[in-house]
Order: structure tokens, then C-alpha cells, then sequence
């Protein structure tokens, strides 16, 4: 039997967005009925249509993908230059809830886990950081109370072959007060400078999946020259 797991935040006015960010706008500016009046179908019996939405989102709101774009500026390719055989492999998930607020997660971290679970990683696996932020993507304390990757971290993934990573939290990085104390500035982002790959951020629901033996789907929406595009991540679990 199949269970897909939903791994992506809901998107709304009132959502928690990166500080600074201004949450999505969703505003209907003609609806099903007034669609279907102008166009005539109304009087021949088909009074619900198509309504029409003005949206505004910045492309980091909710669970999204970042592209090399984001750090390498308006030459670099965008979300639609990710590979698609990227978007959709093997995932692994790395249990780092154990660590506290601010944590910066070493190789020596990654490989214990790895060890802990019994995986030897692979060319396009999908390694998801599990934070346990994800918990409390409603409440203000999900934009400071996480752990994050170092570059070193994120390199030694690429190092075997993982390209897209993700985790539940608001950034792939430490939280910004932890960047400010200690110095280290969007060290995983800045990896996309010279290295092609990819990171999810704003998961949810990680706890629900197992370490490992499930497959990944995270296409994102193939908006064209933007640093990031949204994700309807899911898992599919087998058995």
C-alpha cells in the first residue's frame, strides 16, 4: 500500500514568511459568477466558472526551492534550470532534533547520522534536515529556534552526490541571531556560488517519514528567471 505524506506549509495571508518578507496576497478580482455573466454562459445555464485571482508572492514564502540564481546573481540559471531527475529520487532523512536553537550541523553530524541509520548515500538522493521546527511553523519562535547547515556540511552531501537538500525550517542555514553571535553569514547558501545545488526550505511533517526507503517528489513551479519557486513537496512511502 502507497501513503503519501503532504510536506508542504499551507499558503495564506497570516503565514510565518522569513523576517522581513511580506506574506503572499490572494485577491479575486472577478468571480465565478461575474465570469461566467460576461462571457455569456450565464444565460445558457452555466452560472460558475472560472474566478479570477491577482497574486503577489515573493518567491521565498512558504515551502519553496532555491535556485543558484539566489547567490550567483542574473546570469546564473533559475529554478527552471534544476534537473528534473533532481526533483524526484530517494530520500533520507537526517534526525537532527536533538540539537539545540543555533546549532551549526558539522560533517562529523551528518555522518553519525548516517551511520546511526545505516545509509551509504548516492548519486541524486535527497537528504532531508530534520530540524523539528517544522512543529511550530505557526508560531513566532519558528523563525529563531533551529539548527542549520555549515558549508562544510552541505559540501561533504555534494561530495556524494546529493544536489537537492531540504529541511523544515525557515532557512537551510542557522537562524540569523546565530549568524550575527557567531559570525558565520549564510555560509550553506553561499555554497550555491560554486556549486550546483539546490536547497527546500519550510518543510513540514518530517516526522512522519522514516529514516529512509522512501522516494521524494519536489517539482517546483517553473517560473522563469526567479531565485526561487514554491513546491508541493510530498513523499511517497511504500508498504
Amino acid at each position: 500500500m502507497t501513503r503519501l505524506v503532504d510536506l508542504s506549509m499551507p499558503v495564506h495571508r497570516d503565514m510565518l514568511t522569513f523576517p522581513r518578507v511580506p506574506p503572499p496576497t490572494l485577491v479575486m478580482y472577478e468571480s465565478w459568477q461575474e465570469f461566467a455573466e460576461r462571457i455569456g454562459a450565464a444565460e445558457h445555464g452555466a452560472d460558475w466558472l472560472t474566478a479570477s485571482y491577482l497574486v503577489v508572492q515573493n518567491d521565498h514564502v512558504g515551502t519553496h526551492c532555491d535556485a543558484v540564481k539566489h547567490l550567483r546573481g542574473p546570469d546564473a540559471p533559475g529554478v527552471e534550470g534544476i534537473p528534473l531527475e533532481y526533483c524526484f529520487s530517494d530520500g533520507v532523512r537526517l534526525d537532527f532534533t536533538d540539537r539545540p536553537s543555533g546549532y551549526r550541523i558539522t560533517v562529523e553530524d551528518v555522518d553519525a547520522k548516517l551511520a546511526e541509520i545505516g545509509v551509504t548515500l548516492k548519486e541524486r538522493d535527497i537528504v532531508l534536515i530534520h530540524t523539528g521546527a517544522g512543529a511550530y511553523n505557526t508560531e513566532e519562535r519558528y523563525r529563531t529556534d533551529h539548527c542549520g547547515m555549515t558549508a562544510e556540511a552541505t559540501r561533504h552531501l555534494i561530495a556524494q552526490g546529493v544536489r537537492m537538500m531540504g529541511c523544515d525550517a525557515i532557512t537551510f542555514d542557522p537562524p540569523v541571531w546565530a549568524m550575527f553571535e557567531g559570525g558565520h553569514f549564510w555560509e550553506a547558501h553561499k555554497v550555491m556560488i560554486d556549486e550546483d545545488y539546490w536547497h527546500l526550505e519550510n518543510l513540514m511533517n518530517l516526522e512522519q517519514l522514516p529514516a529512509h526507503g522512501f522516494k521524494l517528489s519536489v517539482f517546483p513551479i517553473k517560473w522563469i528567471g526567479t531565485t526561487a519557486a514554491p513546491v508541493r513537496a510530498v513523499a511517497i512511502i511504500e508498504g
